[in-house]
């Protein structure tokens, strides 16, 4: 890879992997609709610019009722999962836990298209369980109820990032990733909306700037450049290159944390982070199969 291409790489990484960290500041001030709500809505009105500016189009009277299924799969239901995951886990372990996305997309693929497992893939997959339960058990975390729940809430929008691969490669056959992406966010800027209306924050005494800043930086740094960079990188690098950011990402949300909000980095994260990558690294041949970068747009 080229030189730009590798710092391209790398801040596809970083910013995905500051998004657990912009969400861990502003859930507990905004609450995790709301937080969401801006982070979908100011992306999308960015990304319906770039497109008028670039000339193309969303396609919005065609794909209007696939836009809301992606939309509510593949961004108003897990980045709400994590957001409310987010009042008791640390960013690092947001990070982490979102790694699992290649395995139940893999199980996804299994279940719904009915294509069947190898015996390795299936070993990555317990392996990777194995991974979630050492970085719960292992971390500096009391493992409390909420915690427990919350781990679970970050585990299910991994299935639902799944669905949302699935679904894509199924219905979204030729149309432009960006026109997607842009759908996908108006979609779920429409879908959260009622949500959002009916919990907002009982005082504004709370809010601080940096809680500000954060869903500003996780809607146009987090989703609407990152996700032009992601673009880039599938029309410079390749799919399978460019597929590499998902080992990435948990090391920037650790990395980030850390320094930012001053979490632990401890010897469980570190072996269960790893467990997780290498039961990807064993089952990533089928998310390969199962679901296009062209379609698939995560964090």
């Amino acid at each position: 890879m080229k030189l730009k291409d590798v710092l391209a790489l790398l801040g596809l990484a970083g910013l995905w992997g500051a998004s657990f960290l912009f969400i861990r500041i502003a859930s507990p001030v905004f609450g995790p609709f709301l937080t969401i709500q801006g982070r979908v809505t100011v992306a999308a009105v960015a990304l319906l610019l770039y497109l008028v500016l670039t000339k193309q189009s969303a396609q919005f009277q065609q794909l209007w009722k696939q836009y809301l299924i992606i939309g509510a799969l593949n961004a108003a239901i897990p980045f709400t999962l994590i957001a409310t995951a987010a009042l008791h886990l640390t960013a690092s372990m947001s990070a982490i836990l979102n790694a699992l996305t290649p395995l139940f997309t893999a199980l996804v693929v299994w279940g719904w298209m009915k294509e069947s497992l190898s015996l390795r893939k299936w070993f990555g997959i317990m392996m990777g369980i194995c991974g979630v339960v050492i970085l719960v058990g292992w971390s500096s975390m009391p493992f409390t109820t909420e915690t427990l729940i919350a781990v679970c809430l970050a585990v299910l929008s991994t299935i639902s990032y799944g669905f949302a691969g699935v679904y894509a490669k199924k219905a979204f056959t030729g149309v432009p990733p960006l026109s997607l992406a842009t759908g996908q966010q108006a979609g779920a800027s429409f879908l959260l909306l009622p949500f959002t209306l009916t919990h907002l924050p009982a005082s504004t005494n709370s809010i601080s700037t940096v809680a500000v800043w954060s869903v500003i930086g996780l809607a146009l740094f987090c989703t609407a450049i990152a996700y032009l960079l992601y673009f880039y990188l599938i029309d410079s690098i390749g799919p399978t290159k460019t597929l590499s950011v998902t080992f990435l990402i948990p090391v920037f949300g650790m990395v980030w944390g850390s320094f930012f909000l001053h979490e632990q980095v401890t010897v469980g994260m570190v072996i269960g982070l790893l467990i997780i990558l290498a039961s990807v690294l064993l089952i990533s041949d089928i998310r390969l199969q199962a679901l296009s970068p062209h379609k698939r747009v995560q964090m």
